[in-house]
């Protein structure tokens, strides 16, 4: 992967759950800040999402883009965008690690290049908001299936 931004969280929950949480696409909108609609275009034999149609609202720009998507579960998942859309690269991964008694390590990793000119630095502050932001709603997620 090129460049990328990373951040980890530690979550209250089984390696097994933080990942069947985090591979679940379509549920994106409901917690995703950003993530305004996904649509599953194929599944792999386990039901799990191989590529994904999503809009992004941005600061002053929605985009959309496919996603193609990679597992080894429960332990990591990946993603690359297609060619074409709104982006002209990104590649992103979770990883789970167990650290404890149902305490999930979860490192994140993206990196994106969107097809319009945006300084590097400006392009890291992004990528870096878009990773801590999702490993809270990931977080707060689980916690929230939890309690029902």
């Amino acid at each position: 992967m090129p460049e990328s931004t990373s951040a980890t969280i530690d979550i209250d929950a089984a390696v097994e759950r933080c990942f069947e949480v985090a591979s679940d696409i379509a549920s994106y909108p409901q917690w995703a800040t950003g993530v305004r609609a996904t649509e599953v275009l194929e599944t792999d034999d386990h039901g799990r999402a191989t590529r994904a149609h999503f809009v992004l609202e941005m600061l002053v720009r929605r985009l959309s883009y496919d996603l193609s998507y990679t597992y080894d579960a429960p332990h990591e998942m990946a993603w690359t965008a297609e060619p074409g859309g709104d982006l002209r690269a990104m590649e992103g991964s979770y990883a789970f690690r167990r650290v404890g008694n149902d305490v999930t390590r979860i490192s994140y990793s993206l990196h994106v290049d969107p097809g319009f000119p945006v300084p590097a630095f400006l392009r890291r502050r992004i990528e870096r908001q878009i990773v801590e932001t999702a490993l809270r709603g990931l977080r707060d997620r689980v916690g929230e299936l939890r309690e029902r």
